[in-house]
């Protein structure tokens, strides 16, 4: 079998099962990583996922874990080192949406975007942080979006997430560089997924008329940066965020 570029990495994926992180996922496994990856709830994904990685010739865990519990973070890092012995990437991918108007906007609705979207940045990081320390190597790649550059109406919870984890990525950069350790985030603009599914062809035209390029990412194009960011092609680059809008974010 031909080496990869990633061959004898371990890379973590969160939020996995489906849409940007499969692919991802996928991408990396292709270029020889090892694969670990936590999925919300479609367990039935999570192992159709695992088949085809297994495919490649790849070893794969994955475990259904929410990334707003720090302590069940932490033990699934703990499993993923006994399990392959070692740790490299992490890709913090796991998000979810709850728009709507601020001023309709429970409390909850707020909290579950911000704890699943930045706080479980902060956790999942966290409990690889001391890992990478100590090995002086390490790889994180962070999941904004484009809405945390470029804002729509409706969206202050999530806006605030994904600048958040932007704001997260930069200074983390500076404090573990010295250590080997690279973080940068790309930030999507509309991607096919099941986030942009559920619009109705209405809107999406309206959508479709801000983009430049004319139509919707796929998670592919996603996936082919992150590989990027994940390469030694990357080696000189931390702290960044390079979007993958098809021009969205020109015009504002």
């Amino acid at each position: 079998m031909k080496k990869g570029i990633l061959s004898e990495k371990v890379v973590i994926v969160t939020g996995a099962s489906r849409g940007i992180g499969r692919a991802i996922s996928l991408a990396l496994s292709r270029e020889g990583a090892d694969c670990a990856f936590t999925y919300a709830s479609r367990k039935d994904l999570a192992e159709s996922l695992t088949g085809e990685i297994e495919e490649m010739g790849r070893r794969v865990m994955s475990a259904q874990v929410d990334v707003r519990d720090y302590e069940g973070t932490k033990d699934f890092v703990d499993s993923v080192r006994e399990t392959f012995g070692r740790l490299d990437i992490l890709i913090n991918n796991a998000g979810i949406t709850r728009d709507k108007s601020l001023f309709m906007m429970s409390r909850e609705e707020w909290k579950e975007v911000i704890d699943t979207d930045l706080t479980g940045v902060f956790n999942m990081t966290r409990a690889c942080i001391i890992t990478f320390l100590k090995q002086k190597s390490g790889n994180i790649v962070n999941i904004s979006s484009s809405s945390g550059l470029h804002p729509l109406p409706g969206q202050t919870n999530y806006a605030a997430a994904k600048a958040g984890v932007i704001g997260f990525t930069k200074s983390l950069a500076k404090e573990v560089a010295p250590y080997n350790i690279r973080v940068n985030a790309v930030a999507p603009g509309f991607i096919e997924t099941d986030m942009t599914g559920i619009l109705n062809e209405k809107y999406r035209q309206k959508l479709l008329e801000t983009i430049p390029a004319g139509r919707f990412g796929r998670p592919e194009e996603v996936a082919r940066v992150v590989l990027f960011l994940c390469s030694d092609d990357s080696i000189y680059i931390t702290g960044q965020t390079l979007e993958i809008d098809g021009g969205l974010g020109l015009s504002g």
